[in-house]
């Protein structure tokens, strides 16, 4: 069904009409500095769109929380686990709600986890309700910032992989990113680069106009258009929208944001004598705060008294205090969670089975382990089952080669982070470079061909270096790490490969 949505009019003042149906397949990229009419850009998207397709807001200033009182939209808010979150979106995807994440009142630390977990329950829904969902994330430059800033790098990690997996691998889940950001400079390349429709606003910076202008296809010399762009006004391109850069009008609103511009208005009229007695005079509704006093100094003490007391014996020490809570031993606690997913590994079906579930059958299973302490969060979760699925010695798990290996698999996605980690493994120790057939169980899946597009993939970023010999079998090399696998015949079959690495 093709849906047309009106976002505003064209040069000729024609409705620049929008089509959902490949918006939904394209997704789209929204810049301009603020003050452009970028917020309002999303509103009219929103509310246009809002009969016809599930909706999720990622919003870190709370200013579209008003959607909820005209079309009905859930609002909800962040301030809780990471946990709790990654489950509340399984059940939206589920359910088919429109929500609004509410990030308002978070420090960034915080912003980053909270959209990093949301977005990762949205994107491991079960393939049932893989429903087309619009999912907008205003402010992207916080949750996929190009460069390293002052926020913990773990919580710049989860964040840029949730957004990197909304973008690149969201279209066939169903989820369509539309992405609005202050500066194209300050958002990571690889969540840019997806988008295939662009909504480009006023702009003063060289480095954003040029890039905006590459981004549109035109040159250089245009770029300068962009500073004289003015508030709601954009060029629009892409397959969605038109087909050449098309200047567009966005149309008005039915819902304000909490947020609004400032705007001038006229001092109070007050004497400057009335003016000092209200603001150095408390209001009857203030309290008036105490006064602390300096207590007064105790009385020195005798110079005797103190050669007496120093020539007491000294008393001996107390016992120490039992703890209240029961100590946790680290080693053993360390010692069942690598029981429990062994365990896990050794079920022949589990490579093919999704993260919530296995992470489900995990906690099931430190329950009957009697595992001490916090169970591990589902990223925590996945990063460890990708390290236990390589299957490292503790040799080679000391190494400082293995520790570098295992700190390039943290720059790629978490779902194949067990890929990359079982290749490293077989250039560290020397082993065969593990078949397709090996690769495809290690990704989740039964196809050989996905299974090499992620050693492609792996390539294209720079992380290996995958050659073929004169007999036809693959060596992969890992420039970073200085080492390569030995030659492995790819088309080896999976049960084979098990044994050609158990002799090994």
């Amino acid at each position: 069904m093709k849906v047309g949505i009106d976002i505003g009019s064209g040069p000729n003042g024609t409705a620049a009409m929008l089509d959902l149906e490949e918006l939904l397949a394209t997704r789209l990229l929204v810049q301009g500095n603020s003050g452009s009419g970028k917020s309002h850009l999303l509103r009219r998207l929103l509310e246009q769109s809002a009969p016809w397709v599930q909706q999720c807001i990622i919003d870190p200033e709370g200013d579209f929380v008003s959607l909820a009182d005209k079309f009905g939209h859930v609002v909800v808010d962040a301030a809780r686990t990471e946990a709790e979150l990654t489950r509340i979106a399984a059940r939206i995807r589920q359910h088919r709600v429109s929500v609004v994440l509410n990030l308002e009142g978070l420090d960034v630390d915080q912003q980053m986890r909270a959209a990093a977990a949301f977005l990762g329950g949205l994107f491991d829904a079960e393939r049932d309700y893989w429903y087309p969902v619009l999912v907008v994330v205003d402010e992207a430059q916080l949750f996929a910032p190009a460069a390293a800033g002052e926020v913990a790098d773990d919580a710049r990690r989860l964040s840029l992989a949730a957004m990197t997996n909304l973008m690149c691998r969201g279209r066939k889940r169903g989820l369509a990113g539309v992405i609005a950001t202050q500066r194209l400079a300050k958002l990571a390349k690889n969540v840019a680069a997806e988008a295939s429709n662009f909504l480009m606003g006023r702009t003063f910076l060289d480095i954003d106009m040029a890039r905006a202008a590459d981004l549109l296809g035109m040159e250089k010399r245009q770029a300068e258009m962009f500073r004289d762009l003015g508030r709601g006004h954009f060029v629009a391109l892409g397959p969605s929208i038109a087909r050449r850069p098309l200047q567009v009008t966005i149309g008005s609103v039915e819902t304000a944001a909490r947020s609004t511009s400032p705007k001038l208005m006229p001092l109070p009229e007050t004497a400057p004598e009335d003016a000092s007695d209200l603001i150095f005079t408390p209001g009857p509704e203030e309290r008036r705060p105490m006064v602390k006093r300096t207590p007064t100094p105790p009385p020195p003490t005798p110079t005797a008294d103190i050669l007496a007391q120093l020539s007491q014996p000294k008393p001996a020490p107390e016992a120490p205090a039992e703890p209240v809570f029961a100590i946790i031993d680290e080693a053993d606690r360390e010692e069942r969670i690598e029981l429990v997913l062994k365990e896990i590994l050794e079920d022949a079906d589990s490579s093919f089975r999704s993260d919530a579930i296995l992470y489900q059958d995990f906690l099931v299973r430190c329950r009957i382990r009697r595992v001490p302490g916090d169970p591990l969060s589902l990223p925590a979760f996945r990063r460890r089952l990708a390290v236990a699925r390589a299957g490292v010695d503790n040799n080679t798990a000391s190494s400082d080669t293995w520790q570098q290996a295992l700190e390039l698999s943290a720059t790629v996605p978490e779902d194949v982070q067990g890929v990359f980690l079982i290749v490293a493994q077989a250039a560290v120790t020397g082993a065969p470079c593990p078949s397709d057939a090996a690769l495809a169980r290690a990704y989740g899946t039964h196809s050989a061909r996905r299974a090499r597009r992620v050693l492609t993939y792996f390539e294209e970023r720079g992380l290996l270096v995958v050659r073929t010999d004169f007999r036809g079998n693959r060596v992969v090399a890992f420039p970073d790490l200085d080492c390569e696998t030995a030659p492995g015949d790819p088309n080896l079959p999976d049960d084979l490969a098990d044994e050609q690495f158990a002799a090994e």
